[in-house]
């Protein structure tokens, strides 16, 4: 790990994913989350202060990256309810196979490599009847935009921890073994369109 992922590329994630509009996201589906808990991407805790604590008994925080644990350590204090960091890629899940009741995945899967296989491994760690509570941005619907994203794909990858503008998360988790159970979508506001078209909702496992 170089220079900038290890210590330059934690503050930037903190600071570009801890935007008004992007906390707004994350009030919309993390307090729905119940129970034992997998977080996959929990980068530098900005989730923390959305869970519901009366319903969060347990919170696995998987997040490879050492510069990402170190800048989350700070908010860990106070949290009511225990939290176990997982310092292993979404691809590597070390937990049993329905071992947790609900998981968290947010502005994570486009940094992912292989996503389609970080989704089999929750769809594979997922209790029957849990929800997997996501955000995400993606594609966008329309044709200029996606251009846009298009061409700036390659350097936003370099820039930006390999995220990809242009991933269509809710067919990967499709793919991957989930039935979505909800979805909404929209612009955000005060936001660049290319990056800014979000989508928000629950999937459960497929039977």
């Amino acid at each position: 790990m170089g220079l900038y992922d290890h210590h330059l590329l934690p503050h930037l994630m903190d600071f570009a994913c801890n935007a008004k509009p992007n906390r707004y996201q994350r009030n919309k589906v993390v307090p729905n989350a119940t129970g034992t808990v997998l977080e996959v991407g929990f980068g530098s805790g900005l989730n923390l202060p959305y869970y519901d604590a009366d319903k969060v008994t347990r919170l696995f925080a998987l997040e490879p990256s050492e510069g990402m644990r170190r800048k989350a350590a700070p908010r860990l204090a106070g949290v009511p309810f225990p939290i176990e960091f997982l310092d292993l890629p979404g691809e590597e899940i070390p937990l049993d196979d329905r071992s947790v009741d609900a998981v968290v995945i947010t502005y994570t899967l486009c940094t992912v490599p292989n996503a389609l296989e970080a989704i089999r491994q929750v769809r594979r760690v997922l209790k029957p009847g849990g929800l997997v509570h996501f955000c995400e941005h993606r594609a966008a619907p329309d044709n200029a935009v996606r251009r846009t994203q298009s061409r700036l794909n390659p350097l936003w990858k370099l820039i930006g921890g390999g995220c990809h503008l242009d991933r269509d998360i809710p067919a990967l988790l499709e793919q991957g073994g989930l039935k979505i159970e909800h979805l909404e979508t929209m612009y955000l506001p005060s936001t660049p369109r290319f990056t800014g078209f979000n989508y928000w909702g629950a999937a459960s496992p497929r039977a």
